[in-house]
């Protein structure tokens, strides 16, 4: 299996993952604060970016890894009214100053898209934010899940745009199909498998 590394940073202590690519570069899943210093202490070079949700601990330095690594972000397009505009935190209440990203990547759910020369399946779980794709990769039965499902929780829907059976029916529906041997790097705390979850979450049993 290829080895998948983390860094926990920011104020919400959001989950980001490195994942080496065939090339020897990595792919970034999310980019919460310190994620810039913290691959570059290791001397990697990024493929690419990819985000889970817009969601601002997730993309705090979303332009700063492109721009440092000069590499392009991949994201749904929901996300991009956040990610485009300087002050779409602000209009929320939020005292932010995000720089916008630019030249980035739509994608949406599919069986097969390949990112810096690795093949995912992304999987579209909106409700707790619009837009939460899933990275999935059947070779390593590992899914990057965003804020969609935790150890023993799932994301917040009691927040704007949040959908609390939108989120249940994706995760059900969508996510405990791919098999419970699975291991779900969430973006907040622990790893845990789609089987502990499918049977122990107090949120889905």
């Amino acid at each position: 299996m290829n080895r998948i590394e983390v860094h926990t940073g920011g104020a919400f202590q959001t989950n980001a993952y490195a994942f080496p690519t065939p090339s020897g570069k990595q792919l970034l899943i999310d980019a919460p604060g310190g994620v810039v210093e913290w691959v570059k202490r290791r001397g990697w070079e990024v493929a690419a970016l990819m985000l889970t949700h817009a969601h601002l601990d997730h993309v705090e330095e979303a332009a700063a890894v492109c721009q440092a690594f000069d590499c392009p972000v991949y994201y749904h397009v929901d996300g991009a009214r956040f990610l485009q505009d300087r002050d779409a935190f602000r209009r929320y209440g939020l005292d932010v100053d995000l720089e916008p990203v630019t030249g980035g990547i739509l994608i949406d759910e599919t069986d097969s898209v390949e990112i810096g020369g690795v093949t995912w399946r992304s999987l579209l779980v909106p409700g707790h934010c619009p837009g939460s794709l899933c990275f999935f990769r059947d070779e390593e039965r590992v899914l990057f899940a965003g804020d969609t499902i935790f150890a023993g929780s799932i994301g917040r829907t009691d927040i704007p745009f949040g959908d609390h059976e939108l989120l249940l029916r994706g995760i059900r529906e969508k996510l405990f199909p791919l098999g419970d041997d699975v291991r779900v790097l969430p973006g907040h705390g622990p790893a845990t498998t789609i089987g502990r979850e499918r049977t122990m979450n107090p949120f889905l049993v």
